[in-house]
């Protein structure tokens, strides 16, 4: 009855060390998070999970080579394998953690032929020491087994978990991030394509316009001011040409790279079709917390901050590993599974620190300020995506007004001239109205092409910032 207590009383002692051992509680940390948006133009309300792909958001735009490009991005950027190679790793390790829950088997088997001292101490002084050869077989199973009554080994897997989950996320924010500077770049690519056709129009016009002024010249009608001029707005624009296809090509050597190609093997044909920005799922502000990867990753790196913590405050409590042995020995190998050679043992060792000079209570507070450091970036990752978001709102907005007014410029501009025409061979006006209509012209075309290139990075940009698309490219706004 007395051995009863007092086995009842260890484990209820264990039990109790077993509670205090624990991590603490984890909760995901709390950000005050406005209820909406500034929003400047109607979005439609989306309904985000972290568990459903975010698909390909990039088919909106409806650009078959953009499309093209992704997928080959997504196949070949060594970037996104290595990440991949990061989370495979992870995953390794959260097996290797869980494998600590269970007994460890092992097989463990000896021969030796040895010679045994005959001044070897004994424990009976009253029989003679003797010299001895003999063989000896051995053949045993082992069991190591650590009984986790204060949660290290579990908190172990609670760690590698949570850091294999952040892994996933970081996953697919590189593959965020890869797709979005792709498109970025795509873009950015496109702009110029747009810019250069305008300059190559702007050229054709000028040079027309440089054989009229010169034909009037050479019949007296015209001044040689009015050549030199329109030859000067001439070799202005060629200019311009060479500086735009020098941007070009740095544009496409990126594109080059992201998608797995060396540059010099790689071109993209030019494309002077403008591309309208598509509408984009926004949703609410708490949505960002279940869309954004990196968000994702931040919340999981403070999950295992907190494991941590479990982790080393289990240093103040013993350890307790059991490892029984079965097996045989015998110096002759036909004996080797007869009843007399069977050998057996039943332990368990217990490890109790007593003095560290410090080092667990150094260890648990390091832990807690891991934890505190992750919840620190965890906000600083939330406050920042919804600064990303307010961003893309208000850009997308203005740019939106902006590209309108540009156009109707580029409609204006081309009133301007033809009344500029018209005048100077009228002999209403002078060549120098012409030129200046000219000019006009080109700078309100080029302005219209960089916003409408400025509202696609934007575009682009948001996505990113909303942790990509939910809804698919099949699903309008309304």
């Amino acid at each position: 009855m007395r051995a009863g207590r007092l086995a009842l009383c260890a484990v209820a002692t264990a039990a109790a060390l077993a509670g205090c051992a624990t991590a603490p509680p984890y909760q995901r940390p709390q950000v005050t998070l406005p209820a909406q948006w500034k929003v400047e133009a109607p979005w439609r309300e989306s309904a985000p999970s972290d568990s459903i792909a975010r698909g390909p958001w990039w088919q909106r735009f409806g650009d078959p080579q953009l499309d093209a490009l992704q997928q080959q991005a997504m196949a070949a950027s060594p970037t996104v394998a290595v990440a991949a190679a990061r989370l495979a790793q992870a995953r390794a390790q959260v097996n290797a953690a869980t494998a600590g829950l269970f007994p460890q088997l092992s097989l463990n088997s000896r021969v030796a032929r040895q010679r045994i001292s005959a001044n070897r101490p004994l424990t009976n002084y009253a029989s003679a020491n003797q010299t001895t050869v003999q063989n000896d077989y051995q053949l045993s199973f082992g069991v190591a087994y650590e009984a986790d009554l204060f949660g290290r080994v579990r908190g172990g897997v609670d760690v590698a978990q949570a850091t294999a989950q952040q892994s996933a996320a970081d996953v697919e924010n590189v593959r965020l991030v890869l797709a979005c500077d792709l498109a970025a770049n795509y873009f950015n690519l496109r702009e110029l394509d747009i810019e250069l056709d305008v300059l190559a129009q702007s050229i054709a016009l000028q040079r027309r316009a440089l054989d009229l002024v010169t034909s009037r010249h050479d019949l007296g009608a015209t001044s040689g001011l009015e050549v030199a001029q329109q030859q000067a707005l001439l070799d202005t624009t060629l200019t311009q040409v060479d500086v735009l296809r020098r941007q070009r090509d740095q544009f496409e050597h990126a594109i080059s790279t992201l998608v797995g190609t060396p540059a010099p093997l790689f071109a993209l044909a030019a494309e002077t079709t403008p591309r309208n920005p598509p509408a984009l799922p926004l949703g609410v502000p708490s949505d960002v917390l279940e869309r954004r990867p990196d968000v994702a990753s931040a919340e999981r790196a403070v999950a295992a901050a907190n494991a941590q913590i479990g982790v080393a405050r289990a240093a103040y409590y013993p350890s307790i590993i059991l490892n029984p042995v079965l097996g045989a020995d015998t110096n002759t190998l036909a004996k080797l599974f007869d009843a007399p050679s069977l050998l057996w043992s039943l332990g368990a060792s217990l490890a109790q620190p007593l003095f560290d000079a410090g080092r667990t209570d150094a260890n648990v507070e390091a832990a807690r300020a891991g934890y505190d450091a992750a919840v620190g970036t965890y906000r600083r990752v939330v406050l920042t995506a919804m600064q990303e978001v307010e961003d893309g709102i208000t850009g997308s907005a203005a740019l939106d007004r902006a590209l309108a007014q540009a156009r109707q410029a580029v409609a204006s501009a081309e009133k301007v001239l033809a009344l500029a025409n018209d005048r100077y061979e009228g002999g209403v006006a002078s060549y120098l109205d012409v030129i200046s209509a000219q000019q006009s012209l080109l700078n309100a075309q080029r302005q219209a092409a960089q916003l409408l290139g400025q509202r696609l990075l934007v575009s682009v940009f948001l996505v990113k910032a909303l942790g990509g698309d939910w809804a698919g490219p099949g699903v309008a706004a309304r």
